[in-house]
């Protein structure tokens, strides 16, 4: 045999190695796609979540950290320069802080349990009523929960008013004579404003939770011989528990953060109602009085704090299973 016959032939191109087969692109499920557009309805909240709450937050520790110093005696030149914790020291040693911090304590530890009795009582009386009634007390008992804070404040203090409200007048026919502007009086006059303007929203709350609960168990319970109270304490009472629990909480943040109503109320007693009397005052006259928006942004992180760990207690112990 030849050598001609046993070498490969050189002329033209080499052949190319052959390329895996591509495999064919997966196209998402129909279950996947639903659950995207499921998921873009979310988006708006998150822009307007990102947008009034994260945004803020941030610039709000960052301002935490800085201070304004000046020169000469204060009247020179501002200059802003990093302080550190210096702000939030200034803050957790501030008696006047914390004797705000004291009296929204005090005031939730009865304003919350009060309102909460109203709301749950409300809530099973309008369970217990059918028909065009229901509607009535319904749309009734969340008149008040429409009003604006501010409104229903300015409202009350017309009918607090011992000069042109109706209701110094109208207690003076029984012998009682009532000054809601007193100093012994103004807590239990705010107290009366938050608890009407909060019972709606709690009472619709529980009501929403009543109405979810099956109705076997109530008729299993007529049968057996119990009566509406009965129905009402053993069975409706404490399948509210954690709705009661999730209102308690919107309470307590509510309360901690209280601002309208002393803010109005230091109009008409500035004798009683001081510009630091609670915690939310005090950060805006540091903001806006005394042009310090760093040291406000320093005590507006620690009460956030501080309503973060108060909630994160009562949630602790209260947000049991039903057994």
């Amino acid at each position: 045999m030849s050598t001609e016959t046993l070498t490969a032939p050189t002329t033209g191109r080499a052949a190319e190695p052959a390329r895996p087969a591509r495999r064919p692109r997966r196209q998402p499920s129909w279950r996947r796609l639903q659950a995207l557009k499921g998921a873009a309805f979310t988006l708006p909240f998150f822009a307007g979540f990102a947008l009034v709450t994260i945004i803020p937050l941030l610039i709000a520790l960052v301002q935490s950290v800085f201070q304004e110093r000046r020169t000469g005696l204060g009247l020179g030149k501002g200059e802003i320069v990093f302080a550190g914790f210096d702000n939030y020291l200034q803050g957790l040693t501030s008696e006047v802080f914390w004797m705000g911090m004291l009296r929204v304590g005090l005031f939730g530890a009865v304003v919350i349990p009060l309102g909460l009795v109203v709301s749950l009582s409300m809530a099973l009386l309008l369970d217990a009523v059918t028909g065009k009634k229901a509607k009535f007390f319904r749309v009734g008992f969340l008149v008040p929960y429409m009003v604006p804070g501010i409104v229903a404040t300015l409202i009350w203090i017309y009918l607090y008013s011992p000069k042109v409200g109706p209701l110094t007048p109208f207690f003076e026919q029984f012998g009682l004579d009532l000054n809601f502007f007193a100093p012994g009086s103004v807590w239990p006059s705010m107290g009366n404003i938050m608890v009407w303007g909060g019972i709606g929203f709690n009472m619709l709350l529980m009501y929403g939770s009543l109405r979810a609960i099956p109705g076997e168990i109530f008729d299993a319970a007529r049968v057996d011989g119990a009566s509406e109270w009965r129905i009402a304490w053993a069975i409706k009472v404490p399948h509210l528990r954690g709705i009661i629990v999730l209102t308690t909480m919107l309470s307590i943040i509510g309360s901690l953060q209280i601002f309208n109503e002393p803010q109005l109320f230091r109009s008409v007693s500035p004798q009683t109602v001081s510009a630091d009397w609670v915690p939310v005052q005090m950060i805006y006259n540091q903001a806006f009085v005394a042009n310090d928006p760093y040291y406000a942004a320093a005590l507006s992180v620690i009460l956030a704090v501080v309503v973060g760990i108060a909630s994160a207690i009562f949630y602790k112990f209260t947000n049991r299973p039903v057994s």
